[in-house]
């Protein structure tokens, strides 16, 4: 059976800011029904990594995250700018995030946060090879620390529902299937 797509019928802004843009739409089904007050989050496209020192550990950063009041253990990464390709995005965010520089960086996997509701894609990358280069240069909201983990321990964390992201989570089963 054929899966029919929605009609817009009609959208409007409730929010345009540079983090978020909300609006809702009218839509009509395929049935015919009008679906009124459907809210879409349009994000800007988000990166994250599974990135590897040159002794084979995976970097995480642990940070609070403010919404789900939470201290977070996650992969390094960040918004795309303005522009901005999707592998210069996260080799910048890993730089920022972590000092930390690779020799090769992979793109494994590209998915929809939540397609029900936002627009953003989440691209992630395995980057092996990493040497720390500079010192962290973080965005004056980010606070957060670097950690490494073997690819054991990061087994065990999953196996351990101890990673709240995911997203993370995910890109971690997908770095994890390369490896």
């Amino acid at each position: 059976m054929e899966i029919l797509k929605w009609q817009k019928l009609a959208s409007k802004y409730l929010v345009r800011e540079k983090w978020a843009t909300l609006r809702v739409d009218t839509c009509k089904l395929p049935n015919g029904t009008v679906k009124d007050d459907y809210y879409v989050l349009e994000y800007p496209d988000w990166v994250n990594a599974i990135a590897l020192t040159e002794s084979g550990k995976i970097i995480m950063v642990r940070q609070y995250r403010f919404a789900a009041e939470i201290v977070s253990l996650e992969i390094p990464g960040g918004v795309i700018d303005d522009g901005e390709d999707p592998e210069t995005a996260i080799k910048r965010e890993l730089l920022e995030e972590t000092g930390y520089s690779f020799k090769t960086c992979e793109l494994i996997a590209t998915l929809y946060p939540n397609p029900a509701t936002s627009t953003n894609r989440t691209f992630t990358y395995l980057l092996t090879g990493g040497v720390k280069t500079h010192e962290q240069h973080l965005d004056e909201h980010e606070i957060l620390n670097v950690e490494e983990y073997t690819v054991e321990e990061v087994k065990q964390l999953l196996a351990d529902n101890k990673i709240d992201q995911a997203l993370h989570a995910a890109a971690l089963f997908y770095g994890l299937m390369k490896l």
